[in-house]
């Protein structure tokens, strides 16, 4: 069984993350934004890390990297978190090709789940899949998400306006304060 964890992410895990994206542009570009080239650098996964750790520093994210053995393998994050009668936030994920298939992507979300009403004490977590994005559809049913609906022409990549399932899951925490 191959061993995942997950840890908030460090200025350190840039050129790692750089050397995955980089690797799989082409791969994930039906999955993901265009992005100009200087994000798939060491020092433009630099800036990214530098605003996800503001962000985390202010409430509003708990950034991760996916983790094999000693291998930074992919992100998990939970980001624009919503205080007050939320207590919310959206989960985002993806590991590299090379390491898709061997369940770190799946052990990944459980984690951060865990993350998100042990740490963060948050009431619900939401996410967004393509349509046809049946994978990552399995990982979140499997792990108690249910989809709420359908918005149409919701996210742009590779080219086109893409449709996009909407998920939840109502987590144990989260007392409104």
């Amino acid at each position: 069984m191959n061993s995942t964890s997950i840890r908030l992410i460090e200025p350190s895990d840039g050129p790692a993350l750089a050397g995955l994206l980089s690797r799989d542009k082409q791969a994930y570009a039906r999955w993901l934004p265009a992005r100009p080239a200087g994000f798939y650098t060491p020092d433009g996964q630099a800036a990214v890390i530098e605003s996800l750790l503001a962000s985390h520093e202010n409430g509003l994210a708990w950034p991760g990297v996916v983790v094999s053995g000693e291998t930074v393998v992919g992100q998990v994050n939970i980001s624009s978190i919503l205080r007050g009668p939320f207590q919310k936030g959206f989960l985002g994920y993806w590991v590299s090709s090379r390491h898709q298939g061997l369940g770190h992507t799946s052990r990944a979300v459980g984690l951060a789940l865990r993350i998100a009403e042990d740490e963060l004490n948050l009431h619900r977590l939401e996410a967004h899949t393509q349509l046809d994005n049946l994978a990552s559809q399995a990982i979140l049913r499997k792990h108690g998400f249910s989809s709420w609906g359908v918005a149409h022409d919701h996210f742009y990549a590779d080219g086109a306006w893409r449709d996009e399932v909407f998920w939840e899951k109502r987590l144990t925490g989260g007392h409104a304060f």
